[in-house]
C-alpha cells in the first residue's frame, strides 16, 4: 500500500532540526533590531540572510548541527557586543 505522505515529508529529527534553525533565525533578527546604527543593522541583516540562504541546501544532520553551533556562538557574540555598547 502506497503512503499518502508527500515525498518531501520530514522525519522527526529533520523537523526538530528545522525548528531549531528557524528559532535561531528569528533570535538573530530580534537581536539585530536592537542595533542602533542603521547601516550596521542593514549589514547584519544582509549577512544573516545570505548565510542562511547559502547553507539551506545542506541535509546532513551533523553539518546542520555544527552550523547551528556556529550560529548560536555568533548570536552570543553579537549580544555581548550590544551589551557592551549599551553600557
Amino acid at each position: 500500500m502506497a503512503s499518502k505522505l508527500p515525498k518531501a515529508t520530514l522525519n522527526l529529527k529533520q523537523f526538530l532540526l528545522r525548528q531549531e534553525v528557524l528559532k535561531l533565525y528569528r533570535d538573530i533578527f530580534r537581536t539585530i533590531r536592537k542595533v542602533s546604527d542603521e547601516n550596521t543593522r542593514l549589514e547584519l541583516k544582509e549577512w544573516a540572510r545570505s548565510d542562511f540562504k547559502n547553507n539551506k541546501h545542506h541535509n546532513d544532520e551533523t553539518t546542520i548541527k555544527s552550523m547551528l553551533y556556529y550560529g548560536r556562538k555568533s548570536l552570543k557574540d553579537l549580544q555581548k557586543s550590544l551589551a557592551l555598547s549599551d553600557s
